[in-house]
């Protein structure tokens, strides 16, 4: 979990100093959208739709995965160490 944690932090503060760079030179979300010919609007309307497409597939094949994965994880020797 500390791992996970300390992954995340990094994450965020590569993240925070690229659009801190990004500004300073002058790009902005709005040119960035521009250079593939999209507005905010189209963006948004783009990840609502992939959101509506892949939150079913999502949620079947997790009624396969989670059962499995919580088998194996309750048949599995434990770990002593």
């Amino acid at each position: 979990m500390y791992r996970f944690v300390t992954g995340l932090i990094k994450i965020a503060l590569a993240s925070l100093l690229a659009g801190s760079l990004m500004a300073f030179i002058g790009i902005s979300t709005d040119s960035m959208l521009a250079l593939f010919g999209m507005t905010a609007e189209e963006f948004w309307s783009g990840v609502q739709a992939a959101g509506a497409w892949a939150s079913p597939r999502i949620l079947l094949g997790a009624v396969i995965v989670l059962p499995v994965w919580l088998l194996t994880y309750l048949l599995m020797p434990r770990r002593d160490g």
